[in-house]
């Protein structure tokens, strides 16, 4: 590797992100997923450390992740035709972020290297299976909205964004997509303002009650409580809304009117990787002609089942696991 004139090691471009035959193929993609990448290191411990608390575990997992990632990976294995758009770093960690992604026939070819490594994630998941979460962003600060090709935008297609890469750069993308006529789908995560002249432009937004929160003091709405914010944000924007309720299950407005579903009953092992199993498992679906009520609990028993695996990409289901596990849905 050699040394770049800004500190960094240049990136050795004789090494092969992705294979020929994923350059060749790539074009049949009908989801594209843009955003981060990362390798998560999985430390299970009894509870959550305290502020200047050092703890000891027993071990941990090295595992694929990134939100974006997840998501790519979880419509993939849903069954759907997926791209994913984003930086790694060049480095050590780059294979095996893209390892399982590269299994589950995820198309790579829109993967760039960037000048700074690889994104890390330390996530600490207690006995209840909640977890605390730092990322390390790397060359996800990196990711750029022209790394998505044309192609990958038109009416049949669904654009897949997250808040883990520069907030700029997902409004270029999310401009670009519907100046296409594709449909996008914005997951607010992490929780974070989103401009309303992007969310007049979103299709399908996903939040959770937190980050349902920072959209609507964003846009200055205060519903009267939490059950009422999709339903406020569906009518204002023109758009579907979709809160995750955890255990409570899952909350939809749009046009058709207020959908409730039920969460799957499980045993939870791990919450990390839930919220976006529910997007790629929901974007797969609506991509298979799915109407918005199926779609919704579809993603919500594919949400479940990520609950019960240690893991974010090692805990998503496939589709064939879902649809065994529909009829547990009240």
């Amino acid at each position: 590797m050699a040394e770049a004139a800004d500190g960094f090691e240049e990136l050795d471009r004789s090494r092969v992100i992705v294979t020929e035959f994923e350059r060749q193929t790539w074009q049949r993609a009908m989801i594209t997923v843009f955003g981060s990448i990362n390798i998560d290191l999985a430390m299970p411990v009894g509870r959550l450390p305290a502020p200047g608390e050092t703890m000891l575990c027993p071990t941990y997992e090295m595992v694929p992740g990134g939100k974006g990632a997840n998501q790519a990976l979880a419509a993939a294995r849903a069954g759907a035709d997926v791209r994913m758009v984003g930086r790694v770093g060049g480095d050590a960690m780059t294979e095996p972020a893209l390892s399982l992604m590269r299994a589950g026939g995820v198309d790579l070819a829109s993967i760039e290297a960037g000048k700074q490594s690889t994104g890390c994630a330390a996530v600490w998941i207690d006995g209840a299976g909640e977890n605390a979460i730092v990322v390390a962003s790397g060359a996800n600060q990196e990711v750029t909205a022209d790394q998505v090709p044309d192609e990958a935008l038109g009416p049949e297609a669904i654009l897949i964004l997250q808040m883990e890469v520069r907030p700029e750069e997902n409004w270029a993308a999310i401009r670009r997509a519907k100046a296409s006529g594709a449909r996008v789908m914005l997951s607010v995560a992490p929780a974070a303002p989103v401009p309303d002249e992007i969310l007049d432009q979103i299709d399908f937004l996903l939040i959770n009650q937190v980050e349902g929160a920072a959209v609507a003091a964003a846009a200055g709405i205060s519903p009267g409580d939490d059950s009422e914010l999709p339903g406020l944000l569906a009518s204002r924007h023109d758009l579907v809304c979709v809160m995750t309720l955890g255990p409570d299950g899952v909350l939809a407005a749009g046009p058709d009117g207020v959908h409730r579903v039920p969460a799957l009953k499980i045993e939870p092992v791990d919450t990390t990787g839930a919220g976006d199993a529910f997007a790629g498992c929901l974007a797969a679906a609506l991509d298979g002609g799915g109407d918005l009520a199926s779609a919704l609990r579809f993603a919500t028993v594919g949400a479940g089942l990520a609950c019960t695996v240690l893991g974010a990409q090692t805990s998503l289901a496939t589709r064939a696991a879902i649809e065994a596990r529909l009829a547990d849905l009240a």
